[in-house]
């Protein structure tokens, strides 16, 4: 056990000085790094915001209902099945039916259903009817169906706001998914809360639609972005499903923030014809149900490039583009749940979790010099190397400490000490029945080994069982543990170990511990 071939001598040091170097790119200045990896400081150390979303899905739901009318029409006219009374609800759709028994038997079919997909992972189908009244029938969503519905709009709102919130150049974001219908937000250092609150309480819906008093396709009274009361058809000409691009821009003319857009292929064909179609005419750009602009239709545009103004501040102007290039939630975002941590309140954790820290490893070195001087001395080498590696590990994975993360360093300090202590009192043990010192030392380190891989396993275990079902602090309170658990492991068995032999083959009998 105390012998050491050169080349695992080198690999040894080789490793731990690599991996030691990280520790340092965080007492570096960022715009001399050659490697930018740094520890990130969590939300309650570096201040910042925390936000509790919750999607309402229930214009969702109404707007899915509605786009199941047309192919259950056709699935009854295709099949002679008479009906009337056919009305559209909030969540659910009512009619009249003369052949229940025919109608259910295409309603629940499995194959090429269109109308009410089977969902294999619930094995229920998307909608369900309910009878009453003889031959009145209320079709709406199943349980699963409305389960379905929920988890598509939570992971399509969950990108979205991963978008917008990369866009403001927010560093170290949390985004992570919390039950059926929540998402919970942490932005350390965010200086402007309210501005994300902004950006994330709007769902973006844009559409283009014309200015008009045609009643044809149905109209309805808007304010414009001045105030004017204005007519808008319901007739939408283009959604922002089309928009490729969106970046704020300053008008030559007059130096009005404006908003310029870019269109895909389709899109540019659908705006090209429509303002083909409609010079002369006003064009109202609509955003969540507000009219942002409705400028006047000159010439036909026919480019797929075009721009949106409403007097607007620069600030304005990088908001919009920024929801735009997003692209629109699929339901509105309600903040349930709001926490700021002051920097002031980051700094105060920070200082106390580096007393502790600082306290606990100047006792724990002091008490292994008086207990085991020189060996003490190597014990503590370790445990500096064991801090160094743990901390370097921490920056190459650009892993965010928190004040629990802090709190699984200062217990691995204890852990890397409680494992030198296991070996020297193993080796104490052997001396008072070996002569030989070499081989009590060969056999101290041999025969502990076993505890302290059954201590340190364990802890292993648990530490991974934390980060499996914690969440937040939790995990970071068990990446740190589990990461000093290895380290505590390889400085022990290999650094300490080497160190120890250096001396023990260099002293024979002049050793005492």
């Amino acid at each position: 056990m105390l012998n050491f071939s050169k080349i695992n001598v080198l690999i040894i040091y080789l490793l731990f000085l690599v991996i030691a170097a990280f520790s340092t790119l965080n007492f570096q200045n960022d715009n001399n790094q050659l490697i930018k990896k740094k520890i990130n400081l969590g939300l309650d150390l570096q201040g910042g915001s925390y936000l509790l979303l919750e999607i309402n899905s229930d214009s969702l739901v109404k707007e899915k209902i509605q786009s199941k009318v047309i192919p259950i029409k056709k699935l009854l006219k295709e099949n002679n099945i008479n009906f009337n009374n056919f009305k559209i609800n909030e969540n659910n759709l009512t009619l009249s039916i003369d052949n229940i028994d025919k109608f259910d038997l295409l309603f629940n079919s499995r194959k090429d259903n269109l109308v009410n997909p089977y969902i294999d992972k619930y094995r229920s189908y998307e909608l369900e009817y309910k009878r009453f009244d003889n031959n009145k029938i209320k079709i709406s969503f199943s349980k699963f169906g409305l389960l379905t519905i929920n988890n598509s709009a939570l992971k399509q709102s969950i990108e979205i706001v991963r978008r917008r919130i990369d866009d403001v150049g927010t560093k170290e974001p949390t985004i992570l998914q919390r039950g059926e219908k929540r998402i919970l937000v942490e932005l350390p250092g965010l200086k402007d809360p309210e501005r994300i609150k902004a950006l994330l309480g709007k769902t973006a819906k844009l559409n283009f639609r014309l200015v008009t008093d045609n009643k044809e396709f149905g109209t309805e009274e808007l304010i414009s972005e001045n105030g004017e009361k204005l007519n808008i058809s319901k007739r939408i000409i283009m959604s922002g499903e089309n928009l490729i691009d969106a970046q704020p821009s300053i008008q030559n003319q007059n130096n009005e923030p404006t908003v310029s857009f870019t269109l895909d292929r389709l899109g540019a064909q659908k705006f090209g014809r429509a303002t083909t179609d409609n010079v002369g005419k006003r064009l109202a750009i609509v955003l969540d149900g507000d009219i942002v602009s409705a400028p006047n239709i000159n010439e036909p545009i026919t480019s797929g490039n075009g721009m949106i103004s409403g007097n607007f501040s620069f600030q304005e102007a990088t908001d919009l583009a920024l929801l735009l290039r997003s692209g629109a939630l699929p339901t509105p975002l309600i903040v349930v749940e709001e926490r700021t941590v002051g920097p002031d309140l980051g700094e105060d954790s920070i200082k106390s979790g580096l007393t502790s820290l600082i306290v606990g490893f100047v006792l724990v070195i002091l008490f292994m010099l008086y207990k085991y001087k020189i060996f003490g001395l190597i014990a503590n080498s370790a445990l500096i190397a064991n801090l160094l590696m743990l901390i370097g590990i921490l920056t190459i994975l650009e892993a965010t400490l928190t004040l629990p993360g802090i709190a699984g360093i200062i217990l691995t300090v204890g852990m890397a000490v409680d494992a030198n202590v296991l070996i020297f009192e193993r080796i104490r043990e052997e001396l008072r029945t070996e002569k030989s010192i070499i081989h009590a030392f060969d056999a101290g380190y041999t025969r502990a080994k076993i505890t302290v891989l059954d201590a340190n396993i364990t802890t292993l275990i648990a530490a991974v069982i934390l980060f499996a079902f914690g969440s937040g602090p939790v995990k970071g309170f068990a990446i740190t543990l589990g990461i000093g658990i290895i380290t505590t492991l390889f400085t022990a068995y290999f650094l300490a170990r080497h160190i120890t032999s250096v001396v023990v083959l260099n002293s024979k009998n002049e050793v005492k511990i």
